[in-house]
Formats: structure tokens, C-alpha cells, sequence
């Protein structure tokens, strides 16, 4: 583990966490990687277009990161009411018309493939509730991305984005404001957004088109207008390599903005939560994994900047489930090989979202291991024992322990002490770290079952053998464990005998292939046994 308890405060910037923000919603939108960068890349080209002021432009560049910062918020109730892929097209004609919109929802409702029969069965049946749906979920959408703006310290984005929905003829589904009551830098944004999908699909002409046809309905005429006017300098044509996460820091106007420290906590939630309001299963899911993880951090001796990284690193570790179809989370039947894969990868994204941001990526390296097992079972790399660090084992035990308590489809529906023991079998089957596992169930209140240890090694025998491969001599590893070093040489010659060597670099080795290396020095409280 390292020592990161003397490492200088680092400022985070809110640019970096918006911006990963916006990648995770690119994610949960199905749009093509780093689209929202490319759209927010245009919003600042727009606004040097109508030549806007500096607090207009400040505005706007949040307002294009964040927009759709609230996209999973309604992915479980459209898993229930439509049968095929509805987010991408509905993006096509949210600014359209409204028999634009209704054809589009019409169209999603019955599932894909189906005979003519089933399609009109299912379309009667799933009207209704697809009638109910606008209201309730764009109220929704708006909500969760005020919410999880504020996180970032940006109260006044977040007030902004309460006319998410509105339409500048004052035809919104929420209808909180029409023509200049909507505030400027949204108005731009939202011109500027809707260019941008459309360029992605079919050039900037065709773009300047669509926003021209919707000046003065959904968009404010002037900024369509000058979009219309100026698309190929606000849009550009075909770019190979496209705008990178350096464009977009280097955007920002004016000073960055940074988080202040009492707030990066939130500000790294916020990542996770984009992903825990996918269901309700999972509501504060990141939190909660985060509690029993930097519960089991500070149980297992690490210092308070190491405990921070674990907790930091539990909120983000969810965030690439966005990747993967509510539907596919929901399905209470066998996943198909392509569900399997996605459910599989979901760490990879978290990890692709998290990677261009120094403070995240750092963060993310024991994240994406939560899944990870000690004997190579996991993924989504397979790793071994030898690979997994203190945090990375701690994560996974904290995420298996709060899916064992989780209902059905998502987890396993247990008790509290059944999942203790569900965990102690995995110990058993090499799968978790012993001591991590006891520090998490210790965590969540529950009484640490008797956890194997590897060869028949006792618990004190496990910990002579952690510390010996990490160098200690044998005095040493007395005063570490409060016993005479008499007792630890003949802890230390049984373990010989139990492993089968006779060396201390073969004990290293063994204890790097068991899980024991990352752990020798560090005590769980009220766990010592008598020498």
C-alpha cells in the first residue's frame, strides 16, 4: 500500500469532473465516445459567434457538459414501457415537433423483430403508461442533473438547468418558461447541442437545417439563426482525431474553476450517483459501498489519507454501469453472451471515463477492480492475488457484500447474516481476502465469521508470514504484533512446516500468491488473538 499520508492536497478542477461526467452520460445516451466534448467544443464556437460575455460563456460551457447529466434517471421506467432502443432517436426530435416526438415513441414501443400481431398488441397495451411517462420523467431528468451539478459546486448551473425542458414558444412538457424567461446561456447550449447530434449524423449543413426549421418553436431564433448562418465555423467539417479532453479543459473561460476540499467527496459521488439512479435497487448503492469500504479501511489500520482514497474510490467504482441497457440489469432470466459481455466490461468504462483526469484516473486504478478476484475468477482483466493491493481487495469484498443484501434481479436478496456467510465461503474458495472481508462485515455491524486461512495457516501464523515476506525480522515482528520474538520464530517455523519451505523468499512468494503480502502489517482491531 502506499504511503499517501504525507502527499500535498491536490486542487481539483470542476472542468475535469464535468467533463467525465459528460463522458458517463455519452455512455447511458448511446452517443459515439466524447460526443458531449465535441458538443461542448461547439457551444464555446456558438458563443464566440454571438459574441456573448465572459459570465454567458462561463455559463454555457457547464450548461453543454452537464445537460444531460440526468439521462439514467428515467432508464428503468423506459426499460418498462418500451421494447426497443428509445434514448438514441428521441434525441433526434426532442426539439421537434410533437408529432415528431409521438412518432418516435410510437415506434419504440413494441419489441424489436416482433410480427405484425404482437406489434399492434404491444403498442395498446404499453400506450398508456407511455402517455403517463413525459411529465413525471422529464421532471426526473431536470432534478437528477440539478442534483448532481450542485455537487460540483455549481449552484448556479444547477438553477439553470431547471429550464432543461423549456422551449422557446413555451410548448415544454414542464412548461416553466418560454422566449427570453429562459435563461441566455441555455438557450445557446441547447441550439448549440441539438447542431451538434445532428452534425454527428449527417454534416454540418444538415445540421444548420434542422436548428433553422426549429427557430423560433423549440430554439431561440437568434442563436439558431447565427448557427444556421455559420455552421461550418461553428460545427467544422470531418476531423479525424476530433476534440480531445485538452480542448475542452483549455476552454473553460476564465480562471479555472476548482472544487473546494470539504466538497471533492461530493463532487467524486456525483460520478457514482449517475449510475445509482439507473434503478431503484440501487439508490445511494455508491454511498453505501463506499461506507462499508472506508469503514473497513480505517478497521484494518490505514491512515486517514489512504482511507479517503478507498472511499473515494468505492463512489466511483459503479460508474461504467451506465454503459450497460437498464433492460439488460432488469432481465430476470439468463443473460445472452452480448449481455454477459456488457455486464463484464462495465469496470473498462468506468475506467475509460475516469482516464484522462489525473486526480480520477489515480482513483480509478483500484475501482475497476472490484470485480477482481484472488484466484483470477473476476474481471474484467482477471487478475491474480499477486496484482490486487489492500484497496482494490477491500472494494471487491465491500461491493460483494452489499450485492448479497440486495434484492433480486441486481443481488441476492440475503440477510444481512447470510450474506456474512456467503462471504466467508468465497474466503474459502480463495475468491476474497480474509481480512478484508472481516473488516468489511465488521463495518456493516456484523459479527466476523472464523475466516481460513491458506496451507492451515492460523490467524496469527498469517499475519508472522505477511510481515516476514515484507522484510521484518523476527524482533521486529514481535513488537509489531505485541508478542515475544520466542513466539514469533515459533509461529513462524510452524508456518514453515504448514507452507512446505524453509526459506523466507519462498514464504514471500506464497504470501504474494495467497493474498497475505498487502496485509501483514496492517491489525484489525478487536481481532488479535492471544500469542
Amino acid at each position: 500500500m502506499a504511503d499517501t499520508a504525507s502527499a500535498p492536497a491536490q486542487p481539483v478542477r470542476a472542468a475535469e469532473v464535468a467533463a467525465a461526467l459528460c463522458l458517463a452520460t455519452d455512455l447511458g445516451m448511446g452517443f459515439p465516445w466524447a460526443h458531449g466534448l465535441e458538443a461542448t467544443a461547439a457551444t464555446m464556437r456558438l458563443c464566440d459567434v454571438a459574441g456573448v460575455d465572459g459570465a454567458v460563456r462561463r455559463q454555457a460551457y457547464y450548461l453543454s457538459l452537464l445537460a444531460y447529466a440526468g439521462c439514467a434517471a428515467d432508464a428503468t421506467v423506459k426499460a418498462g414501457i418500451f421494447g426497443g432502443p428509445i434514448t438514441e432517436s428521441i434525441v433526434d426530435v426532442i426539439w421537434g415537433s410533437r408529432r415528431e416526438q409521438r412518432g418516435v415513441m410510437l415506434r419504440s414501443l413494441p419489441d424489436p423483430g416482433a410480427s405484425v400481431p404482437v406489434v399492434v398488441g404491444q403498442t395498446v397495451a404499453r400506450l398508456p403508461r407511455a402517455a403517463a411517462y413525459e411529465p413525471r420523467e422529464y421532471l426526473a431528468l431536470c432534478e437528477v442533473a440539478q442534483h448532481l451539478t450542485r455537487h460540483l459546486g455549481l449552484g448556479g448551473v444547477a438553477e439553470d438547468l431547471h429550464h432543461l425542458t423549456d422551449r422557446w414558444d413555451g410548448t415544454g412538457v414542464l412548461g416553466r418558461g418560454r422566449g427570453e424567461e429562459i435563461p441566455t446561456a441555455l438557450r445557446l447550449t441547447l441550439v448549440a447541442r441539438d447542431a451538434a447530434h445532428h452534425a454527428a449524423a449527417g454534416g454540418s449543413a444538415h445540421a444548420a437545417a434542422v436548428v433553422a426549421e426549429r427557430a423560433g418553436r423549440a430554439h431561440d431564433p437568434r442563436f439558431a439563426g447565427l448557427l444556421a448562418r455559420h455552421h461550418q465555423d461553428v460545427l467544422g467539417g470531418p476531423r479525424d482525431d476530433g476534440v480531445t479532453w485538452e480542448d475542452v479543459l483549455a476552454a473553460e473561460p476564465g480562471e479555472p474553476v476548482e472544487i473546494p476540499a470539504d466538497q471533492v467527496d461530493d463532487a467524486v459521488a456525483a460520478l457514482g450517483e449517475v449510475a445509482d439512479v439507473v434503478g431503484p435497487a440501487w439508490a445511494g448503492r455508491s454511498r453505501q459501498v463506499a461506507a462499508l469500504a472506508g469503514g473497513a479501511a480505517e478497521l484494518v489500520g490505514m491512515d486517514a489519507a489512504a482511507v479517503q482514497e478507498v472511499r473515494r474510490a468505492a463512489l466511483l467504482q459503479d460508474v461504467g454501469r451506465i454503459s450497460v441497457p437498464a433492460r439488460t440489469w432488469l432481465a430476470r432470466r439468463p443473460l445472452t453472451a452480448e449481455e454477459r459481455e456488457q455486464v463484464r466490461l462495465h469496470p473498462y468504462y468506468t475506467e475509460r471515463v475516469c482516464a484522462a483526469s489525473p486526480f480520477l484516473a489515480a482513483l480509478a486504478r483500484d475501482a475497476v477492480c472490484h470485480h477482481e478476484r484472488l484466484d483470477g475468477s473476476g474481471y474484467h482483466r482477471g487478475l491474480p492475488a499477486v496484482a490486487l493491493g489492500a484497496p482494490a481487495r477491500i472494494l471487491a469484498a465491500a461491493d460483494a457484500m452489499r450485492s448479497a443484501v440486495e434484492d433480486p434481479p441486481h443481488g441476492w436478496g440475503l440477510p444481512p447474516a447470510a450474506a456474512v456467510h456467503a462471504l466467508a465461503r468465497d474466503v474459502a474458495d480463495g475468491r476474497l481476502d480474509a481480512d478484508a472481508v472481516a473488516g468489511v462485515v465488521e463495518a456493516a455491524g456484523q459479527e466476523p465469521p472464523p475466516l481460513p486461512r491458506p496451507a492451515g495457516l492460523t490467524e496469527r501464523e498469517s499475519r508472522v508470514v505477511g510481515l516476514v515476506a515484507r522484510g521484518l525480522a523476527t524482533k521486529q515482528v514481535a513488537r509489531t504484533l505485541g508478542i515475544s520474538p520466542k513466539t514469533a520464530d515459533q509461529h513462524l517455523q510452524h508456518a514453515y512446516r504448514k507452507i512446505g519451505v524453509s526459506s523466507r523468499a519462498a514464504v514471500a512468494l506464497f504470501a504474494a500468491d495467497h493474498g497475505l503480502l498487502a496485509w501483514g502489517e496492517l491489525l484489525i482491531p478487536g481481532r488479535r488473538t492471544a500469542p
